[in-house]
């Protein structure tokens, strides 16, 4: 596990937590939300990156730049969960697994929300924790990566 190096990526809207239905996604801000996953990888002796964009082809370009490059994903879509097929095959082409993470329980929310394009691609996900879905994601991941080296 040691020196694997993780792409995080945040989906369209996610710069607004804090102030986007903070009784939905909290009041952290994703600066900090990154900043508890940057203490984490380093306690776990881990590279993390983290980037977000609103823009799908902007999250599609990093991707496809850092293939290669990196051992896992860990990405919140956000709303490109639901009918992002170009970010759900550029998530596959990566050959890297990847988990899913929503800070909201996206099942127990509006029906459109209970669809993931990008699930199918994922070796799991998390939702409905808050900032916590984001670490535990994290660890699952490592997890992922360890049996597969082994």
């Amino acid at each position: 596990m040691a020196g694997c190096r993780i792409l995080i990526l945040h989906g369209p809207n996610l710069n607004l937590l804090g102030r986007r239905e903070p009784e939905l996604y909290g009041r952290q801000t994703l600066a900090e939300i990154d900043q508890l996953l940057k203490k984490r990888a380093r306690d776990l002796d881990v590279q993390v990156g983290t980037f977000q964009s609103n823009s799908e082809g902007a999250l599609i370009d990093r991707i496809q730049e850092a293939m290669g490059h990196l051992d896992g994903i860990l990405i919140n879509p956000g709303a490109l969960t639901h009918y992002s097929y170009s970010l759900r095959d550029a998530l596959a082409a990566s050959g890297v697994p990847l988990v899913e993470v929503h800070l909201s329980n996206i099942f127990a929310r509006e029906p459109f929300r209970h669809h993931s394009v990008v699930s199918p691609v994922a070796v799991g996900i998390i939702c409905g924790f808050g900032e916590e879905s984001y670490l535990l994601g994290l660890e699952a991941l490592l997890k992922m990566i360890t049996k597969r080296q082994d």
